[in-house]
């Protein structure tokens, strides 16, 4: 856009960047031509955990907590870390496993807390039944009447 004319403050408002950025793109690209512009490597740690790994781990994540000796079939953070150690050698944090979890796609889903087993109608008739008989009754208590 520079090439074709534009000023800097216009290429920014065209691109949603500073001008200054817009300037230090120039210069960069005039000193080390198209490739100083190309994208670089985020700085930091690297993973502990590869591609393979994590491919690996979202299919025992898929075969369940039941499959992998928990006593419930609902993957927490804190078991993922100990599959994760267990079967990787590889220490994560329980934190930062949601991290690797949410970049993967996976989303935090809560189970429905209703037991297989229950019976609407038995359900229904202790509600309107026995639940009123059991319920506390209100206090009558009010503060006393000044005069």
């Amino acid at each position: 856009m520079l090439e074709e004319g534009l000023i800097p403050s216009k290429v920014a408002d065209r691109l949603g960047v500073s001008v200054r950025s817009v300037r230090r793109w120039h210069e960069a690209r005039e000193e080390g031509g198209d490739e100083a512009l190309s994208a670089k490597p985020v700085p930091g740690r690297p993973r502990k955990l590869g591609e393979p790994e994590c491919e690996r781990l979202w299919s025992i994540l898929l075969d369940g907590a039941l499959a992998y000796g928990f006593p419930n079939d609902l993957w927490t953070c804190k078991r993922i870390a100990r599959v994760i150690r267990k079967r990787f050698g590889v220490k994560y944090h329980p934190s930062h496993v949601w991290k690797i979890l949410r970049e993967a796609g996976w989303s935090c889903q809560v189970p429905e807390r209703r037991a297989i087993q229950r019976n609407e109608e038995k359900v229904e008739h202790w509600k309107r039944y026995k639940w009123p008989s059991i319920k506390k009754s209100r206090k009558t208590w009010r503060p006393p009447r000044i005069p």
